[in-house]
Parts: C-alpha cells; structure tokens; sequence
C-alpha cells in the first residue's frame, strides 16, 4: 500500500481503504480461483495494482468517461482505476467466466458503483466507449481490428479516444503499422521500481 500512496499522495480516505482491501480479497479469491501466478500474489501492488495505474500517468479520465476494460482477467486494469476515478465509468470484459466472476465479488465487496462487468467475448460487445484500456491480452493489431467498432467519436478527454494498452519488452515490431500515430510512453520515467524497466503505456488513437 506504501507504494500506491507514494506515486498517488491525494487519495481520499475511501480510496486508501479500497486499495488497502484488495490484497486480502484477491489472496482470498485466488487461493479458490487462479487469477493472478500464485507465486506473483504477494506482488500484488507493485506488479498488477501500480502497473494498472500506469494509464492514469498519461491521461487523468474526465468525470462521464466511458472506458472498456478488455481482457481484465480478475480485474485488471479496471478496478484499480476505477478505483482512482470514481467518477468515470468502467465496462469489464472478459471471456473467461470464473475471473469475470472474482473481478465481480471484488468490485461488489469494496463498493465500486462506477463499474459493470460481462461475462463475453470482444466480438460481442457491441457499446461504445472513449477508451479501451487492456494489459497485452493480444497483439496490437488484432486488439486495433476487434475495438475500433467500440469507440465512441465525441471527445471529452485531453488525450484522443482510442486504445490504451500496458505492454512490456519490445514492441518495435507490434507498433510498426500505427507507428505514425501510436505514442509509447516508458513507465519507468515515472515509477523507479526495477519491475517497471522494460513496462511500457501505448496509446493509439481512433
């Protein structure tokens, strides 16, 4: 929890306490159901919560947003930022239903009211969104072909309304067919864990 306090000073007294209770509910609901490497658990906070809160270091959403979370897994990168802003609006997808299940029961259990969640394929999900936000469930190009269906034309944020992905290592072959229009941004140029060295935040408007 140091962590997030130390990249995140302002937290409210109700964010520090829905941060503060994640890590007893996702040790919890993953000793039942794998959601995050068993082994990775006691990393909870550097490598899955302050990694998902790498997308609030290059765009801070704008009460009203609508934002797709695609591919969350257990509920990332979604709930850590729905967490951070309570006034946006957050849609978790996931095709896998056990993990859309425990992304669930821990939204419900802290009191998130700025998220909803379906069990579905991406091909499925048909609303619209000014953000696509996703943790290298798939390459670019593919994530680019399903979601471009799902953003929303009207702007209401200082970045332009696209995708935002987390990605690590080398993405220079990946970004090569947006590569006049994506920006990558180094995690590491914000958060100096060793962890984040090679993490990378791509945002590639459409």
């Amino acid at each position: 929890m140091k962590l997030i306090q130390k990249y995140f000073p302002d937290l409210t007294e109700e964010q520090l306490r829905q941060f503060e209770a994640l890590y007893p509910l996702y040790t919890d609901w993953n000793a039942k159901i794998n959601v995050i490497s068993r082994k990775d658990i006691g990393n909870l906070y550097e490598h899955h919560v302050l990694h998902s809160l790498g997308i609030a270091t290059i765009v801070r959403f704008r009460p009203g947003t609508r934002i797709m979370d695609l591919g969350t897994g257990g509920g990332f990168p979604g709930i850590p930022l729905a967490i951070l802003f309570p006034e946006a609006n957050f849609h978790l997808v996931d095709s896998i239903g056990k993990k859309i299940r425990v992304a669930t029961e821990i939204a419900n259990s802290i009191g998130l009211t700025n998220v909803t969640l379906r069990h579905a394929r991406a091909e499925e999900e048909k609303g619209t969104f000014d953000f696509v936000v996703s943790r290298a469930v798939m390459p670019l190009a593919d994530l680019v072909k399903i979601i471009r269906k799902n953003i929303a034309s009207d702007q209401h944020n200082a970045l332009p309304n696209g995708l935002i992905c987390l990605k690590g290592g080398e993405l220079e072959h990946e970004i090569q067919p947006f590569r006049h229009k994506a920006t990558v941004w180094q995690l590491k140029d914000t958060f100096q864990e060793e962890f984040f060295q090679t993490k990378k935040a791509v945002h590639i408007p459409l």
